[in-house]
């Protein structure tokens, strides 16, 4: 007991470690390498009373755990990953990657003082969306525009501004269920509307809408379904249809197309996504979509629409809650810069640059990749796969795709594993036994670091 105590009072003071050149020179916080020198020192006292270990470390050593327990810790952090799934738009990955130019202006608008509501030309208070409103009106014709946090706010802000109080008719095959359990009918009901289902699961025709407008419909509510298809004996209404329906009973009628599309996708074999601006040129009073999906931009919710609704929604109490924030206006404003020129679009924004590339420069890619794994003393394999869209978009669709897959004799679960667990981490798929890392969402910048990763992890293996 003696001894041990004796070693005890070996313990080195939390205030002399602090001044270790290690600490001082790691460029940590101070509060978060106090916490954990003491959570080490606490550590260490414990493993010496019950016998694990027989004498006290050099306060180098010491040091250096402290602060490899400090990274750690900042590894749970928000931080970059690779995406080597095939899932262009990865809810669980943050969606859509912006373009550089979008992601410059988000970070000059968070580094800086900015324009957000100033005009310089007069010197006076501006308006903090009208550049993007310029755009948005020149890219699909409507009569104006606003922003705000995400789809879901855009389809809350909607209603509660339009129809609280009064009915809301609803296709029954659109009473859909987005990402975290939210419903549909349950968005209605929180806006202070009554839901009024309209036809049956697989098949509504314009009549039963017209059944069921009364006296207090205040809407008439179309939702693309971009996260499941019904198919076999279905029916549905167009949305011209629905507009004429619509203007002729002086009721409104708000469509959400969810993944806010404003290229004509099908030319990259991506077909039944609405487009705002058909959307807007069939009738439409208000349209609304995300910003982070096939737009390619920041997480936000867009609303396209007549002057008089965007009007009533920018005066109300719950715009002010749900409005958003520089960065995300900033990024925003550049990604729909580029959009008045398609070919320049397709280039810059990663979204739709990973939906255009076909499959045999992604199969050049991945032989390269595997090249250049060899020359680091790896081993990985090209595998033909597919690619799908994913964040609710386009349900269904796969699109040829190409991945790598490191070559051994451990298990896909351990290479994955291996692969996730690095300070940039590379995240794949396992199929049939293989972990793929599929080419078209991995970006060729991050290749000299794959190369060596899936080199380091294949290169003892047989």
């Amino acid at each position: 007991m003696q001894q041990t105590e004796e070693i005890l009072r070996q313990i080195p003071h939390v205030d002399k470690l602090m001044k270790n050149g290690i600490i001082t020179g790691s460029g940590l916080y101070r509060h978060e390498a106090v916490e954990a020198v003491r959570l080490v020192l606490a550590k260490l006292r414990e493993d010496l009373i019950s016998g694990d270990i027989e004498c006290v470390p050099e306060d180098d050593e010491i040091a250096e755990i402290a602060v490899e327990q400090v990274l750690k810790n900042a590894r749970k952090n928000v931080r970059k990953v690779i995406n080597g799934t095939g899932v262009i738009l990865h809810s669980n990955l943050g969606r859509a990657c912006m373009s550089g130019a979008a992601a410059r202006a988000a970070s000059n608008a968070a580094a800086s003082y900015c324009t957000l509501e100033y005009d310089v030309e007069t010197g006076s208070r501006g308006e903090r969306t009208a550049h993007a409103d310029r755009y948005l009106r020149d890219l699909t014709g409507c009569e104006a525009s606003l922003i705000v946090n995400n789809n879901a706010a855009a389809m809350l802000l909607i209603l509660t501004s339009i129809a609280q109080g009064g009915n809301v008719v609803v296709s029954r095959g659109e009473l859909v269920e987005i990402g975290g359990g939210f419903r549909v009918p349950d968005i209605i009901e929180q806006c202070g509307c009554v839901l009024r289902e309209a036809g049956t699961t697989n098949k509504t025709r314009l009549g039963d809408y017209s059944a069921a407008i009364d006296e207090n419909t205040r809407a008439l509510l179309k939702i693309h379904t971009s996260n499941f298809k019904i198919v076999g004996f279905t029916d549905s209404v167009a949305l011209g249809e629905l507009a004429t329906l619509g203007k002729s009973r002086g009721i409104p009628v708000i469509e959400d197309i969810g993944s806010g599309a404003l290229l004509d996708i099908r030319r990259y074999g991506l077909y039944g996504e609405p487009f705002a601006a058909d959307s807007i040129k069939n009738g439409a009073d208000i349209v609304c979509f995300s910003g982070d999906k096939l737009l390619g931009g920041p997480q936000c919710g867009i609303i396209l629409g007549r002057e008089k609704y965007i009007s009533a929604m920018k005066k109300h109490p719950l715009y002010r809650a749900l409005r958003t924030d520089k960065m995300t206006i900033a990024a925003l404003e550049a990604t729909l810069r580029v959009y008045a020129d398609p070919n320049a679009a397709e280039r810059e924004i990663p979204v739709l640059s990973m939906l255009s590339t076909n499959s045999e420069e992604l199969r050049y890619r991945a032989e390269e990749l595997c090249r250049e794994i060899a020359r680091h003393g790896g081993a990985a394999e090209v595998i033909r796969t597919k690619s799908v869209a994913g964040g609710g978009s386009v349900p269904g669709l796969e699109l040829d795709s190409f991945a790598i897959s490191p070559a051994g004799d451990r298990s896909a679960d351990s290479y994955e594993r291996e692969l996730r667990i690095r300070d940039i981490p590379v995240i794949g798929r396992i199929e049939e036994g293989r972990l793929l890392l599929d080419l078209r969402t991995m970006f060729e910048e991050d290749f000299e670091y794959i190369a060596e990763t899936v080199a380091g992890i294949t290169m003892n293996s047989s």
